[in-house]
């Protein structure tokens, strides 16, 4: 049975931050909210002005201290930024994100006029000296997520260990996070939980990852495109079985939906029902802990069986997580099986 349930509660804002795959490598200044918002009969968003970026050494302006603000921003819905994080939105003197064109909009929505700078994978190692240029200098800096917290499956994890190597001075300021909503409305357990972000996209390193992530003791929260989940949970099934999970599915918006079943009936209805749209989170429940100790004979049958079609660390790690042995004791034995030639039959 696939539990349902939906909508937010409360009238979303009509304005809402969506995640997009398209990056931009431009520096953008936010135009002034009288004449950049939304047009009101077309709904249509003016395309802001493009500038370069302020030279290192300006004089600071801003009423924040100086250093590097990571800031939270809302998943969906824009009522969920917080004051201190539209506080240091407008004093920052500086504004780095992901994708310039979906900042804009939360700023715009409230009335922000700062510089913008894209920071992402394509551009980072040249922009990275530029931004801790201005952080020498003394600037206040936001790096700001698209959508929730900044570098969980987010740009700025290198930035954060270059800031801090050059002695800046680092600021969390905290807010929504897909992972940890999804992880509350699951009803899955959360005293212990691990992000385990994307998957890899395919092939080997992505059967090792499932493989890896079996063997965990914890709730797991995974994140997945839409057009890919109906694959994903039919291969998490095929090794994860029976265990409860769910799916959430555009939370905090108009169509907000979350799914809760055991993994097979989900990957079930998935492929029936095909791919859904939005953004969706996936969180399973960690293996079931089994009180009875299996017996060596039965922890060889278990390796032999999962040594056929995994390496013995993967073997290893599976055979640990159903038998709550320790995984090195489990791993030496392994490697002993495979290294045992076959039994030879009788003639």
């Amino acid at each position: 049975m696939v539990a349902v349930t939906t909508g937010t509660g409360y009238k979303p804002l009509a304005a809402t931050v969506a995640r997009t795959s398209m990056r931009r490598n431009q520096t953008s200044r936010v135009t002034s909210p009288a004449s950049s918002y939304a047009d009101t009969t077309s709904g249509a968003l003016s395309t802001p002005n493009t500038t370069e970026p302020e030279a290192s050494g300006s004089e600071r302006r801003s009423k924040l201290a100086p250093g590097l603000h990571l800031v939270a921003t809302p998943i969906g819905n824009l009522a969920d930024l917080s004051p201190r994080a539209l506080a240091v939105l407008r004093d920052a003197d500086l504004v780095i994100c992901e994708d310039t064109r979906v900042t804009v909009k939360l700023l715009r929505h409230y009335g922000i006029e700062r510089p913008l700078t894209a920071y992402h994978e394509h551009n980072a190692a040249r922009v990275r000296p530029q931004i801790l240029a201005r952080l020498a200098d003394g600037a206040a800096v936001a790096l700001a997520s698209d959508a929730g917290t900044p570098l969980v499956s987010d740009p700025g994890y290198k930035l954060v260990r270059a800031a801090i190597e050059a002695g800046t001075e680092l600021f969390a300021v905290p807010g929504p996070s897909a992972a940890l909503a999804a992880l509350t409305v699951s009803g899955l357990p959360t005293d212990r939980f691990l992000v385990g972000g994307f998957l890899p996209p395919r092939g080997a390193a992505r059967r090792r990852a499932i493989a890896e992530l079996d063997a965990i003791p914890a709730t797991l929260v995974l994140f997945e495109a839409a057009r890919r989940l109906p694959k994903t949970l039919a291969e998490l099934a095929a090794v994860w079985g029976s265990r409860q999970a769910a799916v959430a599915r555009e939370l905090t918006k108009r169509f907000e939906e979350v799914r809760r079943a055991p993994l097979d009936a989900l990957a079930a209805y998935y492929d029936a029902a095909g791919s859904p749209r939005g953004e969706v989170v996936i969180v399973i429940a960690p293996p079931a802990s089994d009180t009875e100790q299996a017996s060596d004979a039965e922890i060889d049958a278990m390796l032999s069986e999962a040594l056929a079609t995994m390496t013995p660390a993967a073997a290893a790690a599976k055979v640990a997580a159903m038998s709550g042995r320790p995984k090195r004791a489990i791993y030496r034995r392994a490697l002993a099986l495979k290294k045992k030639p076959p039994a030879e039959s009788d003639p």
